[in-house]
C-alpha cells in the first residue's frame, strides 16, 4: 500500500497539521480524510522544524488508504544578506527511504538541541544529513527564491549550483500561487532558472486549512498565537484565502501553463518510499554477569527477593498463604515476561529503584496494576503482596493483549530529579530523555482567546466562560447541551453568538507543548536513531517530539518517573519523629506502621483527609464521611469507586448501604 501511486493528477507536498502551532487549523485525523475525499492518493505533512503529529499522521493515511510522505520545513541561516545581516530562509525537506528518515529526525533534533538560534539549522547541517532527503527549495521563502526576487540571478544561479551538487537530482525548484506578495514574479524568474540550469520545478500550495471558508478561522488562530487582535491594521497578513486543501482540478487550473511542475508531484510521492516500523520495542541494554542471559538474571533476582520476602512476611506474622502458592505464581510470571519479551524491563527498573533507596530517596509502595506483580514484588520494585490481597497479575500483563508494561513509581518531590541524573548517567545522556505533552485549546480557555481577538469586551468573555461547567473534557457542545443559563445567553447576544461560532471552529486544536509529568524515555542507543527531539522552553531540558503513545508506537520504552509531595511529607514527619525519640527508642519505620490502628480510622471517617494521598478532594471527602471506612480494605475501594463509572451507575450507593448493612449483600456467582 505504502508503495505506487497511481493518482493521475496531483499530490500536495507542503501541508501544514495543527501541529505547527502558530499557523494552521488542519487536525492530523481530518487531513486523510479530506485527501481521500478529493480522490488524491497521497499527501505530505511538513510541519515547520518539528514531527510532532508524525506518527499520527502515518497511522491515521495508511488506515485511510493514502500514501503518507514524510517531511518538514527547515529553517536555515542563509548566506542571502538583508541589510548586512544573513537571512533566516525556509525549504522544505522529504524522506525518501529510511535514510532520509533518519536524517530527517537529526536535522529536525539539531534545530533545538545545540542551537545558536531556536528552531533554525545552518546550511552546513543540511548539507551534512542530505542522504535520502529530497528537497523543496522553498519558493519565495527559500534563498534562491530571495536572490530572484532581488533581481541577483547570478546569485540564484550559484546557490540553485550548490544545493544541486549537493542533493543531485533530489533537489526541486518550488512555485506556489496562492495571491501573496512576490510568488508571481518568483514564479517566472524559478521558471526561467530551471529553463537555464534544466533543474526540475514542482507546484505546492503551502496548506493551511482544509477549506477555503476556514480562513478565517485560520486568522483568529494565527492572532492567538501572536497575541494580535484581528481587525489590527499594524497586523502582518502573511497568509491568503487560498492556502487551503485545493482539489487535483483546482490545482491543474492554477498550474495549466507549467503541466510539469503537477506532474512532478506525484514523481516525487513515487519517489518517496518510507515505511515506518511501529509496534516493535527496543529496550535499553541492561548489562548482566557474564555468561548470564536477561531471563536467567531476572529469574535468579526473583527467587531470591521472594525467598527474603516470605522469611520477612513469616517473622512478622503475616504469612497465611501456602509458599508453595507464591512458589506456583512467580513461575507463571516469569514464563509470561519471557514470552513478552520484557525482562530487560523489569530489571531496569528494580536498578533505579534500588539505587533510589540507597540513596535515601523516599519511592512509593507501588499502585496501579503493576502492584499485581509478584515478581515486582519480589524485585523490591512494590511493597504490596498481591497474594494476600488477591491482585490480579493479568491486568498488567496479559499475552493477549499485548502492551509494553507500565509502572507507575512515586518518587519524594525532592529525589525525583537525582533519579533521572542517575538514569542519564548509567545509560548515557544521549539516549534518555523526557517526553512531551500537548495542551489544546479547550472549552473555557478557547472562547476567552476567540473573545480577545475579536476584540470583544472583557467582562462579556468572562461571563461566558464561567458558564461552561468546570469538569475535566468539558466540550462547548455538552456545555450548551447542559446549562439553559449558557444556551440562553448565546442566542440573547449577536456577539456571544459570533465568539461561539469561532470558538467551535477551533475548540480541539493544539495549543502548545508541555513536558510529560513523569514520562521518561529510555533508548538502547541515540535516542535520534528512533525519535525526533526538542527542548523544553521553560526547563532547558530534552524531551522527545513524540507523546507517550507515539513514543511506545516508534518502540521505545516509556517509564514514569512521578514526583509525590506526599512522600516528601512523610519523609520529613519520620525524619522528625525520629530525631526527637529518646536514645535507645525503637525508630519509626513506614513501611511498618499497623494498619488496624484505630485512632486513624476514627481521624479518616471525619473527613479530615487533607494532604492525604487520593483522599483529599471535596467529593471523596463527602464519599469517606459517608461509607464510615474501618480496616484497610475499606480505602481500597473508596479509591476504586471513586470514579465516573461506580460514581453514575449506583454501584458505590450499594456499596455504602451494603458495608451498613441497610442492604443485603448478594453475590452473583458463589
Amino acid at each position: 500500500m505504502v508503495g505506487e501511486v497511481e493518482s493521475p493528477d496531483f499530490v500536495h507536498l507542503r501541508v501544514h497539521s495543527e501541529y505547527n502551532i502558530a499557523d494552521s487549523t488542519i487536525k492530523v485525523k481530518q487531513l486523510s480524510q479530506a485527501v481521500a475525499d478529493r480522490d488524491m492518493a497521497a499527501v505530505a505533512l511538513t510541519d515547520s522544524a518539528n514531527l510532532f503529529g508524525l506518527i499520527k499522521f502515518y497511522q491515521s493515511c495508511v488506515g485511510s488508504g493514502i500514501k503518507p510522505l514524510i517531511g518538514a520545513d527547515l529553517r536555515y541561516t542563509s548566506i542571502v544578506e538583508s541589510q548586512g545581516v544573513p537571512e533566516v530562509c525556509r525549504l522544505a525537506v522529504l524522506a525518501m527511504n529510511g535514510e532520509g528518515y533518519k536524517n530527517l529526525l537529526k536535522l529536525v533534533s539539531e534545530a533545538y538541541v545545540g542551537a545558536e538560534t531556536r528552531a533554525v539549522l545552518n546550511r552546513e547541517q543540511i548539507f551534512a544529513h542530505s542522504g535520502g532527503l529530497l528537497v523543496l527549495c522553498g519558493a519565495r521563502q527559500g534563498e534562491v527564491g530571495r536572490s530572484l526576487i532581488k533581481g541577483d540571478r547570478q546569485l540564484a544561479r550559484t546557490l540553485a549550483s550548490e544545493w544541486s551538487a549537493v542533493f543531485g537530482n533530489r533537489f526541486y525548484l518550488e512555485l506556489v500561487r496562492s495571491g501573496r506578495v512576490d510568488e508571481q514574479r518568483h514564479v517566472a524568474a524559478a521558471v526561467a532558472l530551471a529553463l537555464d540550469m534544466d533543474l526540475p520545478v514542482v507546484a505546492t500550495n503551502d496548506v493551511c486549512f482544509l477549506d477555503a471558508e476556514d480562513f478565517e478561522a485560520h486568522e483568529t488562530r494565527v492572532c492567538i498565537h501572536d497575541g494580535r487582535v484581528l481587525d489590527d491594521p499594524r497586523r502582518e497578513r502573511r497568509y491568503s484565502a487560498e492556502q487551503y486543501l485545493k482539489t487535483p482540478e483546482e490545482m491543474a487550473r492554477l498550474f495549466a501553463d507549467i503541466p510539469e511542475a503537477l506532474a512532478n508531484t506525484l514523481e516525487i510521492a513515487k519517489r518517496c518510499n518510507v515505511q515506518l516500523q511501529l509496534g516493535r520495542y527496543f529496550l535499553p541494554n541492561y548489562p548482566v554477569p557474564d555468561g548470564l542471559t536477561l531471563e536467567v538474571y531476572l529469574e535468579r533476582c526473583a527467587r531470591v527477593g521472594l525467598k527474603e520476602r516470605l522469611q520477612a512476611l513469616a517473622e512478622w506474622g503475616e504469612l497465611d498463604r501456602p509458599t508453595e502458592e507464591y512458589e506456583a505464581r512467580l513461575t507463571y510470571e516469569l514464563g509470561v515476561i519471557h514470552q513478552m519479551g520484557f525482562p530487560g524491563y523489569f530489571l531496569i527498573v528494580m536498578e533505579f529503584i534500588s539505587w533510589a533507596r540507597q540513596q535515601d530517596i523516599p519511592v512509593g509502595p507501588g499502585r496501579g496494576s503493576g502492584a499485581g506483580s509478584l515478581v515486582a514484588y519480589a524485585l523490591g520494585i512494590t511493597n504490596l503482596d498481591p497474594i494476600r490481597y488477591d491482585l490480579l497479575f493479568e491486568r498488567f500483563l496479559n499475552p493477549e493483549r499485548v502492551s509494553m508494561p507500565d509502572f507507575d513509581i512515586d518518587f519524594c518531590m525532592e529525589g525525583r530529579d537525582r533519579v533521572i541524573a542517575h538514569v542519564c548517567e548509567r545509560y548515557g545522556q544521549e539516549a534518555v530523555s523526557q517526553i512531551i505533552t500537548f495542551g489544546t485549546m479547550a472549552a473555557k480557555a478557547v472562547v476567552r482567546d476567540v473573545a480577545r481577538v475579536q476584540g470583544k469586551p472583557y467582562g462579556l468573555a468572562d461571563k461566558l466562560s464561567k458558564l461552561i461547567p468546570f469538569e475535566v473534557g468539558m466540550t462547548l457542545t455538552r456545555a450548551v447541551q447542559q446549562s439553559a443559563e449558557l444556551k440562553e445567553f448565546i442566542a440573547g447576544s449577536e456577539e456571544v453568538s459570533e465568539i461561539m461560532d469561532m470558538a467551535y471552529a477551533l475548540e480541539g486544536i493544539v495549543r502548545g507543548v508541555g513536558r510529560h509529568a513523569g514520562g521518561v524515555v529510555i533508548a538502547p542507543s541515540a535516542l535520534t536513531d528512533f525519535v525526533p527531539l526538542y527542548v523544553d522552553d521553560q526547563s532547558g531540558g530534552l524531551i522527545s517530539q513524540f507523546d507517550k503513545d507515539d513514543v511506545e508506537s516508534a518502540g521505545l520504552v516509556k517509564f514514569d518517573f512521578l514526583g509525590l509531595k506526599t512522600l516528601t511529607v512523610i519523609d520529613w514527619a519520620v525524619k522528625a519523629i525520629n530525631g526527637s525519640r529518646a536514645t535507645g527508642d525503637e525508630p519509626l519505620d513506614i513501611e511498618r506502621i499497623p494498619l488496624d490502628d484505630p485512632a486513624t480510622f476514627e481521624l479518616l471517617k471525619s473527613g479530615e483527609t487533607t494532604a492525604v494521598f487520593q483522599l483529599e478532594s471535596r467529593g471523596m471527602k463527602d464519599l469517606i464521611r459517608r461509607l464510615g471506612p474501618d480496616r484497610i480494605d475499606d480505602i481500597v475501594a473508596l479509591v476504586a469507586l471513586f470514579r465516573p463509572g461506580p460514581l453514575q451507575s449506583g454501584a458505590v450507593e450499594d456499596y455504602i448501604n451494603r458495608k451498613h448493612g441497610r442492604e443485603a449483600v448478594r453475590l452473583p456467582h458463589p
